[in-house]
């Protein structure tokens, strides 16, 4: 991603929240500055346990994320986004009717309340910040400005402007009270994984030792002993999706497309479903994101023309200049979950193909030194937990096989769904 790296990471997540100091992030690279304090907390009307994230900014590029699955390459060994997270410090929302919310740090930098609360309509809030290093910062003054019920989350077969055909997700809300003029829309999709090559049984490799020759091995067939065959995957939207009734006196919100997915995209396979939520915002909060989009869809965040300055209303209590990144939000939400199934739209059509090669391979249980020019042989795969068992070998069953051995195998995303979601169903699932 070219832009800063803890900003693009806040952007993915759709959690970069806001200010009022003017701050252009075109200082960022000319001053080289780093460990910016940024804050991202959007306090809703809802009763649940409100979360604050606290972190400190990156100059480094974030050039290689882990996007890309290889087969061959062992879990754990892939590059990852990384943050620096903002420990140990003490966070309290304040309400202008005297209540007072405390959070604890529940990981490092993921800040939760102590007590599940809703904030009110016509109270105003603070955030206030003491760092472990003893800086406190607070944030203005912010409030519900209204609430706005979904009425309905639906689903249509449609065409993109692109050309792509696919599946449409629209929201429809009226408005209940308050200001409500300016949306945004975050959504959460889960769906339905089928390990294609799932077998019943597996390799167990145990007491391995190639540091001599032979190797060391107990290698058995055995049943297994978790469910792996269906997964579900949960993913957080990561975009910015706003809208806009300011200037229409027609304050409903009808067909709103919040969604769409091509046909060919694999997440809607099996069963998929996808929770939207609806929040209405300030005008300063609908401001800041929308200038933050502008600056996502550059190539360059850091180019000559910038599109705009980013606001920030978290600033020090002692009054010294200090650039904060992020925004403290106040919002009324409304949701409403959706499924649906690929036949409900295509039943003419055959299903996505599974994202990944699954193609069968087979190879010598080890292999003898110096090394022959055979594929790497079954153990060391074991032994990096790459592979997954399929059956045994027969003549034809896995074409232009070199060097063959007892057993035929897959890579292990291919039989093993735990690598692609959790095997634990959601609560809130419908089959």
């Amino acid at each position: 991603m070219k832009m800063l790296r803890h900003i693009g990471a806040l952007l993915f997540l759709s959690c970069c929240w806001a200010c009022l100091d003017e701050f252009e992030i075109s200082t960022l690279e000319e001053d080289g500055q780093s460990g910016l304090l940024v804050v991202e907390a959007v306090l809703t009307n809802e009763v649940i346990t409100q979360k604050v994230y606290l972190s400190r900014s990156d100059n480094r590029l974030d050039l290689e994320t882990d996007t890309v699955y290889s087969p061959y390459t062992p879990l754990g060994n892939r590059p990852m986004d990384s943050v620096n997270w903002e420990e140990g410090a003490t966070v309290t929302v304040q309400g202008s009717n005297g209540t007072a919310f405390s959070f604890t740090e529940g990981q490092s930098g993921f800040y939760f309340s102590n007590e599940s609360f809703a904030l009110q309509m016509g109270v105003n809030y603070t955030l206030e910040i003491t760092t472990s290093g003893g800086t406190d910062y607070m944030s203005d003054p912010v409030a519900v400005q209204g609430t706005s019920k979904v009425t309905n989350v639906y689903a249509e077969r449609a065409i993109s402007g692109s050309g792509v055909e696919g599946v449409a997700i629209y929201v429809d809300s009226e408005p209940l009270e308050g200001k409500t003029e300016y949306y945004r829309y975050a959504y959460e999709e889960t769906y339905k994984v089928v390990a294609p090559y799932w077998q019943p049984v597996d390799f167990e490799l145990t007491g391995y030792d190639n540091s001599v020759y032979p190797p060391a091995f107990n290698l058995d067939i055995v049943e297994r002993q978790i469910q792996n065959r269906i997964c579900y995957n949960t993913v957080s939207s990561n975009t910015i999706e706003q809208f806009s009734t300011a200037g229409n006196p027609e304050r409903e919100i009808f067909k709103h497309m919040v969604r769409f997915i091509g046909k060919d995209n694999f997440i809607i396979s099996n069963r998929y479903s996808i929770l939207v939520q609806q929040q209405v915002q300030s005008v300063e909060a609908y401001s800041f994101y929308k200038t933050l989009k502008s600056f996502s869809q550059s190539d360059n965040i850091f180019s000559e023309v910038q599109p705009g300055a980013l606001l920030a209303n978290v600033y020090r209590k002692d009054g010294v200049k200090e650039s904060v990144l992020g925004f403290v939000e106040a919002v009324g939400v409304s949701e409403q979950r959706l499924f649906f199934n690929f036949d409900d739209y295509f039943s003419d059509m055959e299903i996505p193909e599974f994202p990944f090669n699954c193609n069968l391979s087979t190879a010598r249980i080890y292999n003898e030194p110096p090394p022959p020019s055979c594929p790497q042989d079954l153990l060391s795969r074991l032994d990096n937990g790459i592979v997954t068992y399929y059956g045994l070998y027969e003549e034809g069953l896995v074409p232009n096989a070199s060097c063959p051995g007892p057993y035929v195998f897959v890579p292990r995303i291919c039989g093993d769904c735990t690598l692609m979601g959790s095997n634990v169903k959601p609560d809130f699932w419908i089959d």
